[in-house]
C-alpha cells in the first residue's frame, strides 16, 4: 500500500484516537445534527438492498453494524487505520452477513473498475486529498452507481476559529468541505444533491436536551428555510451529499 506523507499522518493520528480509551470532547455537539444520521441511514436503507456496498474509511464498523440490517449483497469496508480494521473484524467475526474489512488507502484503492453499487462515508473525505477521492470514487463505482457521505463544512466562521484554537482535536490535514469541492463532485457525478445541516440547532444546543423534543424539531424546520438561502448554507455545520456516477 502506497502511502503520502499526508496518508502517515492520517493513519498515526487515527490509530492514536482508536487506541484512546477517551472519546473526542466534540463528540457532544453532533446532537446538533443528529437529523443528518436519520437522513443518511434512510438513504443508506434504501441503497443498500441487494447491493455491493464500500464503506470508504469504515473505522471500527458503527455503520456497517447498522447497514447488516439493510439486506446488502456483500459490506466492504476500508480503513488506512490497522487498529481500527482490527477492532473492527473482531466486532463482526460471527455476522452471517458476507463482510470483508481491509487496511486500505481510500485515495488509492485495490479495488477493480466498476465494482460497486455504492460508496458510502462518515466523516471522511475531508481527511483526504479531496479531487483524488473524488476521481477513485467514481472509478471503483458501477455505471448509475450511488456516493452517499456526510461531511463537515468549512465555510462557517465561527466553527473555523474554533477549529483554529483546538488543534490538537483533528488531525493536522483535515479539509472541511468549501463551494469548490461541491463544484467539483458536479463535474464528476450526475444528480448530486447537498443537503445542509446545523446552524440554529447549533446555536441553541444548550436549550435542548433531546434530539426528539418539540424546540429541537422546530429548529430543524426553521434551518432548512433558511438553507433555502445560499448565504446562510455557509453557516451550516455539516452536509448530506449524494449522487450517482454518469
Amino acid at each position: 500500500m502506497s502511502l503520502t506523507d499526508k496518508n502517515i499522518r492520517e493513519k498515526k493520528f487515527h490509530n492514536k484516537l482508536q487506541s484512546s480509551s477517551k472519546g473526542r470532547f466534540e463528540n457532544i455537539f453532533y446532537k446538533a445534527i443528529g437529523h443528518a444520521w436519520l437522513d443518511y441511514y434512510d438513504n443508506l436503507n434504501f441503497l443498500s438492498k441487494n447491493s455491493d456496498i464500500l464503506d470508504y474509511g469504515c473505522g471500527i464498523g458503527p455503520t456497517i453494524e447498522k447497514v447488516i440490517n439493510f439486506r446488502p449483497k456483500k459490506i466492504t469496508g476500508i480503513d488506512i487505520s490497522d487498529i481500527s480494521i482490527n477492532k473492527a473484524k473482531e466486532k463482526f467475526k460471527n455476522s452471517n452477513i458476507k463482510i470483508e474489512l481491509l487496511v486500505d488507502n481510500c485515495e488509492k484503492t485495490k479495488f477493480a473498475n466498476s465494482q460497486f453499487d455504492l460508496v458510502y462515508g462518515l466523516g471522511i473525505l475531508h481527511h483526504l486529498e479531496f479531487s483524488k477521492c473524488i476521481d477513485e470514487i467514481s472509478r471503483i463505482l458501477k455505471t448509475n452507481g450511488s456516493l452517499l457521505f456526510i461531511e463537515p463544512l468549512g465555510t462557517n466562521p465561527i466553527i473555523n476559529l474554533y477549529r483554529f484554537f483546538t488543534p490538537s482535536s483533528r488531525s493536522k490535514d483535515e479539509h472541511p468541505l468549501t463551494i469548490k469541492d461541491f463544484n467539483l463532485i458536479k463535474e464528476k457525478f450526475k444528480s448530486v444533491n447537498i443537503k445542509y445541516y446545523g446552524f440554529m440547532t447549533l446555536v441553541f444546543f444548550p436549550f435542548y436536551k433531546s434530539t426528539n423534543s418539540r424546540f429541537f424539531k422546530a429548529l430543524i424546520k426553521f434551518d432548512q428555510i433558511l438553507f433555502k438561502l445560499k448565504f446562510f448554507r455557509l453557516f451550516a455545520w455539516s452536509v448530506l451529499i449524494t449522487a450517482k456516477k454518469g
